[in-house]
C-alpha cells in the first residue's frame, strides 16, 4: 500500500506542476475555442490539459517501476506497455483535436484503433464469469470485439459527462478510487498478482486527476480537453479489462456449491464491469433524454442544446460548484454502494443505507426548489437568496431591495441576454479574471 500511495502521490504532484506551464502553451498556440452556445463557462478557456495529465502517467509508471514491490509486474505481466502505447495514441489524437477540432469519425477510429493496439500486446478479455455455470472462455475474435466495444464505451461516457468545470476528473477519480480498493482487495486479500496491474493503473489514474482538479475546478483555469478526457476513458477501461479479462475466477473458487450460492459468492467478479457503468450511467441516461427531447422538438437528435443534465441542474437554481457536488455524490454512492454490496452482498444494512443516501440525494436535488424564505423582522440578518422579492421597499426608492441588489422589477422585465461567441485570445484565457503576463496582446499572435 505504501509503494501505491507514493507512485499516486508522485503522479498528483507532476501533473499539478505540469499544468501550469501547459496552460500557458495552450494559450500561446491559441488552444482555446470560441464560446458556444450550449457553453456554461463565459470566457475562452485554454485546454490541452491532457498534455500534463499523459506526462503524469508516464512518470507514474516510471516510478513504479524502480520501486522493489511493483517492479514485479513489468516483469510478470506486458499489461503496462499496452495501456502507455494506447495511452500515447489517444492522447496524440486528443492533442491534435484539441487544437484543430477533427471530424468526429477520426476521433472513433483512433479509439478503436488504441483498444487494439493494447489488444495485440495482450491487455485483453480472456473469459467471462457467469453464476451457475462457470468461466466461459473467449474465441480471439470474440475477446477483441468485447475489448475494442468497453473501451469506446467507456472513452464516450467520460468525454459526454466533461461539461462543467471539475466534473469529468472527479468522477473519474470517484471510479478510479473504488477500482483501487476492489483491485487491491483481490491482490492483497487472495495473492491474486494477475490483479496488481489494474490496482497500480487506478492509483496512476487517481494521481492524475488529483493534481489536475485544483487547475481544473470552478472556474476552471485550464480544461483538460479531449487529449485528457479520452486518456482518462481508456485507463479507466484497461483497470476493467485487466481484472476482468486476466484474473480467473476459479482461483478464487466461487462457483463450489450451489447455483445460488455461486450466483452470490460471484458478485465481486462482476464488480469491473459495473464499476464503468458509474461513470456512463449519468452520461448515458443525458444522451437518451437528449435524443427523446431533440426528435420530440423537430430538431436531429446530434443537434447541440442547452438541455443536459448539468444545465437543467444550473436551470434550477444550483451553482456551479453545487451542481457538481451533486454528481459527486451520485457517482460515490453508486460506486461505493456496489463495492460494499459485492463485499457483503447478504448484508440488508448496505442496501438500506444506500436507500436512505438515495432519499438525501434527492432532497439535495430539489432543495433550490423549497428554498425557505426568512420572516420580514428577520431578513437583516439572513443573506439576500432567503428574503422575500421586494422586502426592500421601505425607506428606499420603489423597487429597490434593503440589500442593495438590484431592482427585481427590472431583471424580471430585461430581456435575457443573448450570448455571442466570444473570440479566443490571450487576455480573456480565464475566467477569474486578466491574469495574461503580456503587456500587448500583439505579442501573443492574437488576431485583432
Amino acid at each position: 500500500m505504501r509503494d501505491y500511495l507514493l507512485t499516486l502521490c508522485v503522479t498528483a504532484a507532476v501533473t499539478y506542476l505540469l499544468t501550469g506551464p501547459v496552460r500557458k502553451f495552450a494559450i500561446a498556440t491559441g488552444a482555446m475555442p470560441e464560446i458556444r452556445a450550449r457553453d456554461v463557462h463565459r470566457e475562452p478557456t485554454p485546454r490541452l490539459g491532457g498534455i500534463a495529465m499523459f506526462f503524469g502517467l508516464c512518470t507514474g509508471l516510471l516510478v513504479a517501476d524502480h520501486l522493489q514491490n511493483l517492479n514485479s509486474v513489468f516483469e510478470l505481466s506486458n499489461e503496462p506497455r499496452a495501456l502507455l502505447s494506447g495511452a500515447a495514441l489517444i492522447w496524440l489524437i486528443g492533442v491534435l483535436d484539441d487544437k484543430f477540432e477533427l471530424d468526429a469519425l477520426i476521433k472513433l477510429g483512433a479509439q478503436m484503433i488504441s483498444a487494439g493496439v493494447m489488444v495485440m500486446q495482450g491487455l485483453t478479455i480472456l473469459w467471462l464469469p457467469i453464476p451457475g455455470v462457470g468461466t466461459v472462455a473467449l474465441t480471439k475474435g470474440q475477446g477483441t470485439l468485447l475489448t475494442v466495444a468497453l473501451v469506446v464505451l467507456t472513452i464516450n461516457a467520460v468525454n459526454f459527462v466533461d461539461g462543467l468545470d471539475g466534473l469529468a476528473a472527479g468522477m473519474v477519480c470517484i471510479a478510479a478510487a473504488a477500482f483501487f480498493l476492489y483491485a487491491y482487495r483481490l491482490w492483497y486479500g487472495y495473492t491474486i498478482e494477475a490483479a496488481a496491474p489494474a490496482t497500480l493503473f487506478a492509483a496512476i489514474l487517481m494521481g492524475m486527476c488529483l493534481g489536475f482538479l485544483p487547475h481544473n475546478m470552478h472556474p476552471a483555469r485550464i480544461f483538460m480537453g479531449d487529449s485528457g478526457s479520452m486518456l482518462i476513458g481508456l485507463i479507466l477501461a484497461a483497470s476493467a479489462i485487466s481484472i476482468t479479462g486476466q484474473v480467473d475466477p476459479d482461483v478464487l473458487k466461487l462457483f463450489e456449491g450451489s447455483t445460488r450460492e455461486a450466483t452470490h459468492a460471484a458478485l465481486p467478479v462482476f464488480i469491473p464491469l459495473v464499476l464503468p457503468l458509474t461513470i456512463i450511467a449519468i452520461p448515458m441516461a443525458d444522451l437518451v433524454l437528449a435524443i427523446v427531447r431533440r426528435t420530440w422538438n423537430g430538431q436531429s437528435p446530434f443537434a447541440a442544446d442547452r438541455g443536459h443534465l448539468h444545465h437543467r441542474l444550473l436551470e434550477i437554481g444550483h451553482s456551479h460548484s453545487r451542481a457538481v457536488l451533486i454528481m459527486y455524490f451520485w457517482s460515490a454512492l453508486i460506486a461505493f454502494g456496489t463495492l460494499a454490496y459485492s463485499v457483503h452482498s447478504t448484508s440488508m444494512w448496505i442496501v438500506l443505507g444506500v436507500v436512505f443516501l438515495s432519499a438525501i440525494g434527492l432532497v439535495l436535488l430539489l432543495l433550490p426548489r423549497f428554498t425557505p424564505r426568512a420572516p420580514r423582522w428577520a431578513e437583516s440578518f439572513v443573506p439576500p437568496r432567503y428574503r422575500r422579492r421586494g422586502a426592500g421597499r421601505r425607506g428606499g426608492r420603489p423597487g429597490t431591495r434593503s440589500d442593495g441588489a438590484a431592482p427585481v422589477a427590472a431583471a424580471v422585465e430585461e430581456p435575457a441576454e443573448e450570448r455571442v461567441p466570444v473570440p479566443a485570445g490571450v487576455n480573456g484565457s480565464t475566467a477569474i479574471g486578466h491574469r495574461s503576463r503580456f503587456t500587448d496582446w500583439r505579442k501573443a499572435g492574437t488576431p485583432s
